[in-house]
């Protein structure tokens, strides 16, 4: 376990809070195996009928941390075995809402988590983000699907490709949110969202969500992203990236191809 994942239990509404503020909330594998935890409580717990993530600190997620994921990734040719898609998979499966508050930065799986959230307020200068390429890796969380699926190819594609951030307006006029908020009313905006979910009646919601998403397919796609996630980190490209990466300085991949 890891005092990096806070969860407490009120009205029917699970709250998970990303709690390491130092480090931006960059994700290690220790901390998916919390979130996991949780997602799969959420689902298989009938006390909680609504999941709403938050985080400390001045932003939600930086993403996966990059020093703990290569580490890890290193260590195995089946990607699956990371601790990662347990949650990946948790959250695919997860029949009842989802609702996330964020400000600041949502990089990486930081975004791609909140396209299985069912309702997300952000704070208008917040700022999301999808830099996969950047550091020369693939899609993850079924986002090849979900994110066009919520925006557009063109916008995705753009997101993806460049990997420049949008901010909390925007979001929500593409349709990535629900509501953009100032930042100090972002919390308070999705505890209510998430009490007025916990008070509907749950199979009904249950069996709603169900009807709006393919958990299997979902997984199948995680999976398939998987493979090109996992033979991308092996590769020339990414080693260089992450190289650029930690010493801060722009990729080269001119000699790429």
């Amino acid at each position: 376990m890891t005092d990096h994942i806070q969860t407490e239990l009120s009205g029917g509404v699970l709250t998970v809070t990303l709690a390491r503020p130092e480090k931006k909330n960059a994700i290690t594998q220790a901390m998916y195996v919390a979130l996991s935890d949780a997602a799969e409580r959420a689902r298989t717990d009938e006390a909680v009928r609504v999941l709403l993530f938050r985080a400390e600190g001045d932003a939600f997620s930086a993403g996966n941390d990059i020093g703990d994921f290569i580490a890890i990734g290193s260590q195995t040719d089946q990607p699956f075995d990371m601790s990662v898609f347990r949650f990946l998979r948790a959250m695919a499966e997860l029949d009842k809402p989802a609702v996330a508050a964020v400000r600041g930065r949502a990089v990486g799986i930081g975004l791609t988590l909140l396209l299985h959230c069912d309702m997300v307020v952000v704070a208008e200068d917040a700022l999301l983000s999808v830099p996969f390429i950047n550091l020369a890796l693939a899609p993850e969380a079924a986002s090849s699907l979900l994110l066009p699926a919520a925006i557009g190819h063109q916008r995705a594609f753009e997101m993806f490709a460049l990997g420049e951030p949008v901010d909390g307006r925007t979001a929500v006029a593409w349709g990535l949110a629900n509501r953009a908020v100032p930042a100090d009313q972002v919390e308070s905006t999705a505890a209510a969202l998430a009490d007025k979910l916990a008070a509907r009646a749950p199979n009904s919601i249950r069996k709603t969500k169900r009807l709006m998403r393919d958990a299997e397919a979902l997984w199948a796609l995680m999976q398939r992203e998987g493979e090109a996630f996992g033979s991308q980190m092996k590769s020339p490209e990414a080693m260089e990236a992450f190289m650029a990466f930690t010493q801060k300085r722009a990729a080269d991949f001119s000699k790429s191809g």
